[in-house]
């Protein structure tokens, strides 16, 4: 067997994602063959002994991949351990959905205070693609706040935000419309009360981006919901509610953003990331809308197809 990197030997073997394999590595949790391993380390996995906290590392098969999607509910750590926690993601998972071997990690963070998609997985490579930012899969989010946002917030957002990071940009920020609106609050736990609902999408994945972001122009979330994993939505998944990934979808979470349909790269308006808040709504005297783009009345606006 040819020699790879350590950490997509791990990845593989559904251990955690490269990133946090590389974590386990510098943490001195990992060994090959009795020695400390090193983050970048080749390694061959058919003839390696490699242990993770002293246990055997072993390969999975395609059949032993795992990959489901749950509707986090506020209050939920979304970590595989945490002694200060009162629940995790994995006290949500049924045992019947548990791979063997129950090596089960979250794709990404979603914070405590936050509700929404999560994705659930021991394929470590699936992971990686998803999460990577050269990949380009964008995530939406339902944000609820005590009040509409002023002219001067929203260009401020649209203005992009300097965080410690770097420069935080928001795409297609606009209000959610009802319908919109009626749907999400049906699955909440708990209900989210009255609250002004916009919808805006991330391409970064920082710690807590959109929340800082919006502090920043003074104006708190209230309530934070992810509703789009790229071309997955959070459809009618309930609050704490927990389902496996159909084939389809999880092809299409690995599949280059512009070779989704619609999305041909082609046929993309150049103008379409010219700027991220995006199009103007008229209003009724022909001018904009506090800069925000135009919402759907029925139809969230998506980056792929809606996935059954």
């Amino acid at each position: 067997m040819p020699a790879q990197r350590l950490q997509k030997v791990l990845a593989a073997a559904g251990i955690a994602s490269r990133r946090a394999s590389e974590t386990l590595i510098a943490e001195g949790r990992v060994t090959v063959d009795g020695r400390p391993a090193t983050i970048g380390q080749s390694v061959d996995a058919g003839s390696a002994v490699i242990l993770v906290d002293g246990r055997p590392v072993a390969p999975l098969g395609p059949a032993a991949m795992v990959h489901l999607v749950l509707h986090k509910p506020t209050g939920v750590t979304s970590t595989i351990s945490d002694p200060h926690a009162s629940r995790t993601v994995l006290d949500l998972v049924p045992t019947a959905l548990l791979p063997d071997g129950g090596r089960l990690y979250p794709v990404g963070r979603l914070d405590r205070d936050s509700d929404g998609l999560l994705l659930l997985t021991n394929d470590g490579a699936w992971a990686e693609r998803v999460l990577h930012p050269r990949f380009g899969v964008e995530r939406e989010y339902a944000i609820g706040l005590r009040e509409s946002l002023t002219a001067e917030q929203v260009r401020a957002l649209a203005a992009e935000i300097a965080l410690d990071e770097g420069t935080a940009r928001l795409f297609n920020l606009r209000p959610a419309s009802d319908p919109e609106t009626r749907r999400l609050e049906e699955l909440l736990i708990p209900p989210p009360g009255s609250l002004v609902w916009y919808r805006a999408t991330l391409r970064q994945g920082w710690k807590r981006q959109l929340r800082r972001m919006f502090a920043a122009v003074g104006m708190p979330i209230e309530r934070l919901v992810r509703v789009r994993i790229g071309p997955l939505r959070l459809e009618r998944l309930r609050g704490g509610q927990i389902r496996p990934l159909s084939i389809a979808e999880v092809r299409a979470l690995n599949r280059p953003l512009d070779r989704l349909p619609g999305r041909n790269a082609a046929s993309r308006d150049p103008r379409a990331d010219a700027s991220p808040v995006g199009r103007a709504a008229p209003d009724s005297s022909g001018g904009p809308v506090n800069g925000l783009t135009e919402p759907d009345p029925d139809v969230t606006p998506a980056a792929g197809p809606r996935l059954s």
